[in-house]
């Protein structure tokens, strides 16, 4: 297996996949294939899918939609040629009634002809800018997964999902603060700016040390938490809603796209909006 190091983040997109697929890479890819926007993953049924559309786009701060498959097709060809849903994650999340059962490196024993994938913005896609503005990212530095956190905020419910906001948290100094909410401002296809700086507990965040997925990373002094939307935010709402059959990716397990960030920061990527 192998290990997540600079190489691997400098190699592209479908060389990521690739190792992915043949079960190489089973980790986080937090800075993997500098400069490709990653994606989080939620597959449902078609008569369910509607009203996760819906939620999405109640929701677009967590939930911003990249591409939306059609009805048993693993195929997502608007963000890379060749991708199969059911094997080019590195980890996926089965949830059945709401609660988890099983993680796999492969789903295709459970694909149906009546699923349909989302794909969903992620904030390892912005961070990219951050480096490229001399921006350190804590978890980066240390080989970690982003700690996430679910908050006290409520997402507007649309149909039968409804649920609390999950968050992503990465320390800074101010300066380098207000740079970073300049340069995902930018960015509203993978989260776009913080929805909350400072004071955790403002938003119901009572240990920072106590991540509710993804690793901990210190805060020093001097540094402010600045907190993102997250794709997470979509299993909070699979556990309320319920369906028979849910398969995520597991948090911080992306896949990864041929899309540029640079098309994401100039917004020259467009999502067409799919009926399902």
């Amino acid at each position: 297996m192998l290990k997540k190091d600079e190489s691997i983040a400098k190699r592209n997109s479908r060389a990521i996949r690739a190792d992915i697929r043949a079960g190489r890479i089973a980790h986080q890819t937090s800075g993997m294939a500098a400069g490709f926007a990653q994606g989080n993953l939620v597959i449902l049924p078609k008569f369910w899918a509607a009203d996760f559309l819906r939620f999405c786009q109640a929701n677009p701060k967590p939930c911003p939609l990249l591409a939306v498959g059609k009805p048993g097709d693993p195929g997502l060809p608007s963000l890379g040629a060749g991708i199969d849903i059911r094997l080019d994650v590195p980890s996926y999340r089965i949830f059945r009634e709401g609660r988890l059962v099983e993680e796999t490196p492969d789903i295709t024993a459970h694909w149906r002809p009546d699923f349909v994938s989302f794909v969903i913005g992620c904030s390892f896609s912005f961070e990219w800018a951050l480096q490229n503005a001399g921006i350190a990212v804590r978890h980066i530095d240390l080989g970690r997964n982003v700690p996430m956190f679910r908050t006290n905020i409520d997402c507007l419910p649309a149909g039968r999902f409804s649920g609390k906001l999950v968050v992503s948290m990465r320390p800074m100094k101010p300066l380098a603060a207000i740079r970073a909410i300049e340069i995902t401002s930018r960015m509203p296809q993978v989260h776009g700016a913080p929805v909350h700086f400072g004071d955790p507990s403002a938003i119901g965040i009572e240990d920072l040390a106590r991540p509710d997925y993804g690793d901990a990373v210190p805060v020093h002094e001097g540094e402010i938490p600045l907190f993102w939307a997250c794709g997470v935010t979509p299993q909070v709402a699979l556990a309320e809603a319920k369906p028979p059959i849910a398969i995520t990716h597991s948090p911080g397990c992306m896949l990864i796209t041929d899309i540029r960030e640079e098309d994401l920061l100039n917004g020259r990527f467009q999502f067409e909006p799919a009926s399902v």
